[in-house]
């Protein structure tokens, strides 16, 4: 199998620390893909047998799982592989690419589930699946309710994702050395991932509105399952040492954190076209975000009546006007500073770890790609 360059990636930068390595035009996320549809083709049969409308129903996740994306986490995966020494043009190459892309299956989980749990409507610029089949029990006038209909098929469609994440893993033909280190991470990264999504909501239920509270659910809801452990994923395929899968963790954390920041700050005052998500979506569906959390802890410092104005907007059906009211005062509070603060604080310690590292080379040149990437999306 052909190496690829990961997305973000500078191929001058790549070729030049190795150019045997990186001889393809072809594009990682592609082959990812490629490997997301034949497994779903492998399935296909399967459901057909269940019948009763289940094939149209994994056909829209299907679609779901493959209308876009980045592919960021089997990327890291994928990379940290190689860093550690994995061999694109061994035997492995094809197990290991689809074991990292295992992983697309439970942010597919992740996100539907999400969707749900904020209520959104919109994802990528289509209609949440939710939406969607609601949207479709309304157009079939079937009876009951048809926003309980959305959900509850959308749970399903969830919960069949995070199964079949598991399968592909299962059969991707990982060896069984390979599967033992493997599974300790795959199990840690699940756990976490849900704990992470448990705090977000708990966190909003209790009116908890720390700037820690807020960084944990970041480093556990995105951190864990965005970098640390897609890392710590490859790290394991190959059978890396325990300082390298450290320093893998280290700069994981750093980035995804840092990841979570930048889309914090994209949910407030990100671009619709460039998001797929209503402008200030954030601040309409409530969502206590360490950025709406440093501009309340410095509004009930400074500014009592931005911290009520904060209050009052927050979780509620804002107007456009209203929604740019609340950006005006988060970033007079200077919370938008402080975020890209710790961004570029986050970025740099992220940095220092993965140089310090055993990671190869081209590796290096990668991670640090990938992570730019990963931290300076524009809005």
């Amino acid at each position: 199998m052909e190496a690829i360059l990961s997305a973000g990636t500078d191929p001058t930068r790549a070729n030049s620390a190795d150019a045997t390595a990186l001889p393809s035009s072809l594009e990682l996320p592609a082959l990812f893909e490629q490997s997301l549809r034949d497994f779903f083709a492998s399935r296909r049969d399967m459901v057909e047998n269940i019948g009763g409308g289940y094939e149209t129903a994994v056909a829209t996740l299907e679609s779901f799982v493959l209308r876009g994306g980045k592919r960021v986490r089997p990327a890291f995966a994928w990379t940290g592989w190689l860093g550690a020494g994995g061999d694109p043009q061994g035997t492995d190459g094809d197990s290991v690419l689809r074991a990292c892309t295992a992983l697309e299956l439970v942010q597919a989980c992740a996100l539907v589930h999400d969707d749900i749990i904020d209520a959104s409507t919109t994802r990528r610029g289509f209609p949440t699946v939710h939406v969607e089949f609601e949207n479709q029990h309304r157009g079939n006038n079937w009876s009951g309710d048809g926003a309980h209909f959305g959900e509850a098929v959308a749970i399903l469609l969830g919960d069949l994702a995070l199964a079949w994440a598991d399968d592909m893993m299962r059969e991707s033909g990982i060896d069984s050395d390979a599967a033992a280190r493997v599974s300790p991470v795959w199990s840690a990264m699940r756990t976490e991932v849900l704990g992470g999504q448990f705090l977000d909501i708990s966190n909003e239920a209790r009116g908890d509105e720390t700037v820690e509270s807020a960084m944990r659910v970041n480093r556990y809801k995105t951190a864990a399952y965005t970098i640390e452990r897609p890392l710590h994923l490859g790290a394991a395929l190959y059978g890396a040492d325990a300082a390298l899968i450290d320093a893998y963790r280290k700069f994981g954390t750093d980035i995804g954190i840092a990841f979570q920041l930048r889309d914090d700050l994209l949910g407030v005052f990100g671009d619709p076209s460039v998001t797929g998500k209503p402008s200030g979506d954030d601040l309409r569906t409530g969502k206590r975000t360490t950025l709406f959390a440093a501009a309340l802890d410095r509004a009930d410092a400074t500014d009592p009546a931005a911290a009520q104005l904060l209050r009052d907007g927050i979780g509620t059906d804002l107007t456009d006007s209203e929604v740019d009211t609340l950006r005006i005062a988060i970033t007079d509070l200077g919370a938008v500073a402080d975020a890209e603060a710790r961004i570029a604080a986050l970025v740099e310690s992220a940095g220092s770890a993965l140089e310090s590292s055993s990671a190869t080379p081209e590796a290096k040149i990668r991670l640090t790609d990938m992570a730019i990437a990963a931290t300076s999306r524009t809005y």
